[in-house]
């Protein structure tokens, strides 16, 4: 599950430590409805500001360019790694993540 947000950090800046706090709040919430549909959190991490990025560019060299992939408003903030019985489940209990994310929810290739 990719987490994105327009402005993300820019608005995480903003928020009040009551506000932070709710959001920490939506994320115990995903953590439980992970749970009770018999799944299990693999791992997730905050990112950091797209400026910290590295892009190894296509090609022979493999240039490498500061920034992301894509200059884009929306910014990646973060992931989780899950494991659930199926793909409805894992979007399902994406919802219960915080409703200003955009969240892509893809399976990973089977090995």
């Amino acid at each position: 599950m990719l987490m994105t947000e327009a402005d993300h950090f820019a608005r995480w800046d903003a928020f009040s430590e009551a506000e932070q706090q709710a959001v920490f709040d939506e994320f115990r919430a995903f953590d439980e409805a992970i749970a009770s549909r018999g799944g299990e959190v693999v791992g997730g991490e905050a990112l950091t500001r797209p400026t910290e990025a590295r892009t190894l560019r296509p090609g022979p060299d493999r240039v490498v360019t500061e920034g992301p992939y894509a200059e884009t408003v929306e910014q990646l903030g973060g992931f989780y790694l899950v494991e659930l019985p199926s793909l409805d489940d894992a979007v399902a209990a994406a919802r219960s993540l915080p409703a200003a994310y955009t969240i892509e929810v893809r399976p990973v290739l089977p090995t």
